[in-house]
């Protein structure tokens, strides 16, 4: 025991770490870049992971791969590229995965068309956006025609 005036004693070596037994979760948000074809398949991977960091089982992160990959091309093909924000966020006690994905293209000229499937303004088959909002909980678009887009869409974990 040390008392008040006591040198030259050595303190006791700090405890040993808890274990842990939920993985840690650092770096919740990373943002990736859409400029390429490359950054498009490294984007996929990335969601992947996140969703697998966040908790989600195979199918929902096949969910929201899909649906980062439609709106990843979409800002890559329709953009001219731009970026990609992956955030994992908590909300009541659930875990979620949150996309941003921006660009500083077109923007988006008429919305309501874009939801339906069957348009598009380019060659694919017009599916994009509104399959990417089935496969979301929640799903925002924010665009300027001339300013280009914002689409923020979230999958919350099940409380399974």
């Amino acid at each position: 025991m040390l008392h008040h005036g006591d040198h030259g004693t050595t303190p006791p070596a700090p405890a040993p770490p808890t274990a842990v037994t939920e993985p840690q979760r650092k770096d919740t948000a990373t943002t990736h870049p859409l400029r390429t074809e490359e950054d498009l398949l490294t984007v996929r991977h990335a969601v992947r992971a996140a969703a697998l960091n966040a908790g989600f089982g195979l199918v929902d992160q096949t969910r929201i791969v899909t649906a980062a990959s439609e709106l990843a091309r979409n800002a890559y093909v329709h953009g001219g590229g731009g970026s990609i924000r992956l955030e994992i966020i908590q909300h009541s006690g659930r875990l979620g995965l949150r996309l941003s994905v921006s660009d500083q293209g077109p923007g988006i000229a008429d919305l309501d068309a874009a939801f339906i499937d069957g348009y598009t303004t380019g060659a694919g088959l017009g599916h994009g956006l509104g399959g990417a909002r089935r496969l979301m909980d929640e799903f925002h678009v924010r665009t300027t025609p001339g300013s280009g887009t914002t689409i923020t869409a979230v999958r919350w974990a099940s409380d399974t």
